[in-house]
């Protein structure tokens, strides 16, 4: 447990999804302690090569712990708390994982999207290219840039990403050609060989074994004199993984997939396969050649051979990888006089020891030109020793230092746990699609183009309304409102008060039609609509009994027109100027027509008291306010009452099932003609307000001029 990752250090229930870049446990090793052991409910991606080998490997790992503890793994004594998980959790792991293929871009949504690429490095690698947030991240993971035996180079993405994360195994270092080092490896093998030696190559199962395997069978098979001296390849997952590797041969380079048309390239002639080997028991007495792991000769196969062929000056262990800091590979390099065997015991150390490295890491040139090509706008160095990474970023920032500072990306190792803080300039751009974008003729600068704005996981679009459906999920729709406002005055009020407040309004006649909320005996009035802003919002008069419609499509611009109408009818039927406006024209009484003589048969008009003028003038006002059979008017002398019933006013709104009763007593006291005493008594209080205010003004307007 204790070489875990930094699990503790994060919040597995709040990661997305995991993405594995290849098969080897350094990369993939804690996968089910993860999904199985944390609250992790995220999703697993891997490539269909990775998803087969890391079944396999992982499994091995369960075997090995069980003989290790000198039980099964299937005997269901095995300590849960001892391992970092069971068979059953293996099996619920790889049950999980979804397959990607290369170039297949998934997407998760929350902006977050990603496609696979191939990294060269062993079968089935990849490298991802993540779209999150509006930035991009290219991960690497372990990647070659060099075709071999069986695979292809790495990829390089066909966009720049904003950020590359990329691996600095190697550092500065710089290998040499492949031709070279294949020649070095064959050519110390031979010189073990036919001296009488016996030859360990320490190798992992899976991965470049594969290739030394190819590169070694071949060489044998051009070269006869080596073909009684046998290679074994002492692995118990060998025969598994040589069929992973034939299932996925289409995954290959060129030259394995035009071997599979004539033979299987991974049916060696020269190496046979053990399965299990007893070291102690082991024949090897004449020289040989054995692929054995681990490949840092930690313990296994590989060790055992190790610590019994190592005194033997005949002999040679050839290391082909890269190899990890303070194991025994990585020793033997150095040279060291005497070495200490598992038992504990020390030894001389007299075989040959040579290092080649056919590890698939790129190196120093391979990574500056990967990274000049991918050309990001920063770069996170990770999976190296601190030194090597350490040389590799100041290799980098001189070679950059060349390049205008507002060019240069940055470049980061951070050690583990430590916060990346990347700065990026703000991006406002946004594509035009659909029927916007198709014209004969770029815009010119300058130019509107207008549309609707729509932004999507991070990526905008400018389409036209029409194109919505087509381009996105989205549908276009309307909102219509309507209101009915009371109004009692005329239609000549509202249409010289709508023609003085917009321009362009429209009107339209839509006939006679009987007033709903009257019987169907009344009189059948003139339904009137008004129009603005292109029928955007519509005032229908003479639909509804003392009331106007008005019916817009909502949008801001809709909105304030609709609400400047809706105070423009209140004004119209409660101001003194509309009052003025509404009231009839003066009508002369006709002449009576003359006799033959030139006489009238008529009887001169007596001429009518002024304040029976004035309360008659009263009682149109008011008839021309409502309707006829709203207004009941009694006179007494020098006094007049008028009793008006609606069905609306300004507070109570409409009344269905009621009337609101307003009473106005207008008298004249004796001798004085011009001042009438205006009295209103009605329940709504603002709608008997505005009836004394018209009348005030009736009044006043048709009084004597005042100096």
């Amino acid at each position: 447990l204790n070489g875990l990752p930094f699990f503790d250090r994060l919040e597995p229930e709040n990661v997305d999804v995991l993405l594995i870049t290849h098969f080897h446990l350094d990369h993939a090793a804690s996968l089910p302690y993860f999904t199985e052991r944390t609250g992790f409910k995220g999703r697993i991606f891997m490539t269909h090569p990775t998803k087969a080998v890391i079944r396999l490997l992982l499994g091995d790992y369960l075997r090995l712990m069980a003989m290790k503890k000198g039980n099964s793994s299937s005997s269901g004594k095995d300590d849960k708390n001892d391992v970092l998980y069971t068979e059953a959790e293996l099996q619920s792991c790889v049950d999980k994982v979804e397959l990607i293929d290369y170039h297949q871009t998934i997407s998760l949504g929350r902006g977050l999207k990603f496609y696979a690429l191939n990294a060269g490095h062993v079968l089935g690698a990849a490298m991802f290219f993540i779209e999150i947030g509006g930035r991009t991240v290219l991960y690497t993971g372990d990647y070659s840039m060099e075709e071999d035996r069986h695979l292809m180079a790495a990829e390089v993405p066909p966009t720049k990403p904003d950020v590359l994360m990329v691996e600095a195994t190697y550092g500065v270092q710089v290998h040499a050609s492949r031709a070279e080092r294949e020649a070095r490896f064959t050519g110390t093998i031979e010189r073990v060989v036919t001296r009488g030696g016996r030859c360990l190559i320490p190798v992992f199962a899976l991965g470049r074994a594969q290739e030394l395997l190819l590169i070694l069978d071949e060489y044998w098979q051009a070269n006869p004199h080596l073909q009684h001296i046998p290679i074994w390849y002492a692995s118990k997952m060998a025969s598994r993984a040589l069929r992973v590797y034939q299932t996925y041969a289409n995954m290959m380079n060129a030259r394995i997939r035009a071997q599979m048309d004539v033979s299987n390239p991974f049916h060696f002639r020269h190496i046979q396969n053990l399965k299990s080997i007893d070291v102690d028991s082991f024949d090897d007495r004449g020289p040989s050649v054995v692929f054995a792991s681990p490949g840092m000769l930690q313990s296994g196969v590989s060790r055992q051979l190790f610590d019994r062929w190592a005194t033997d000056p005949k002999n040679g262990c050839l290391i082909a990888g890269y190899a990890v800091e303070n194991t025994l590979a990585k020793e033997i390099m150095l040279a060291p006089k005497e070495v200490v065997t598992l038992e504990g015991r020390r030894q001389p150390l007299n075989c040959l020891v040579d290092y080649v490295s056919f590890s698939a890491h790129v190196d120093f040139m391979q990574n500056r030109n990967f990274i000049s090509r991918v050309d990001p706008k920063h770069i996170i160095l990770v999976h190296g020793a601190k030194d090597e990474m350490g040389r590799l970023k100041s290799a980098l920032m001189l070679q950059h230092r060349q390049l205008p500072e507002s060019k240069r990306p940055t470049v980061t190792m951070p050690p583990n746990l430590q916060e990346v803080k990347l700065k990026f300039s703000r991006r406002r751009s946004a594509k035009v699609m659909g029927s916007l974008a198709d014209r004969e003729q770029e815009p010119q600068e300058g130019e509107e183009v207008g549309g609707i704005l729509v932004t999507q996981n991070f990526n905008s679009k400018i389409l036209s309304p029409k194109d919505l459906q087509t381009y996105t999920p989205l549908r276009l729709g309307s909102v219509k409102s309507k209101l009915h406002v009371p109004f009692s005055g005329q239609v000549s009020t509202l249409r010289l008060f709508l023609n003085e407040m917009f321009t362009g309004t429209e009107e339209r006649n839509e006939g006679f039609q009987s007033e709903e909320g009257h019987n169907a005996n009344s009189t059948p009035t003139e339904v009137i609509v008004f129009s603005l802003h292109d029928k955007q919002v519509e005032i229908i008069t003479g639909k509804t009994a003392g009331i106007a419609t008005v019916e817009w499509i909502a949008s801001p611009v809709g909105d304030i027109l609709a609400d400047s109408v809706i105070a423009l009818l209140m004004h119209a039927q409660s101001s003194a100027a509309s009052i003025k406006l509404t009231s009839k024209p003066c009508f002369h009484r006709r002449s009576a027509p003359e006799s033959a003589d030139g006489t009238s048969d008529a009887e001169p008009e007596r001429k009518r008291p002024r304040t029976d003028t004035m309360l008659r003038l009263f009682h149109d006002t008011l008839l021309e306010q409502f309707d006829k059979n709203c207004v009941e008017a009694t006179y007494e002398g020098r006094k007049a009452t008028f009793e008006i019933k609606t069905d609306a006013g300004l507070e109570s709104g409409t009344l269905e099932n009621d009337h609101l009763m307003c009473n106005v007593a207008i008298e004249f006291e004796e001798g004085n003609d011009f001042d009438a005493k205006i009295t209103v008594e009605c329940s709504d209080a603002k709608f008997g307000t505005n009836i004394q205010e018209c009348l005030k003004g009736v009044a006043e307007a048709s009084g004597p001029l005042k100096a």
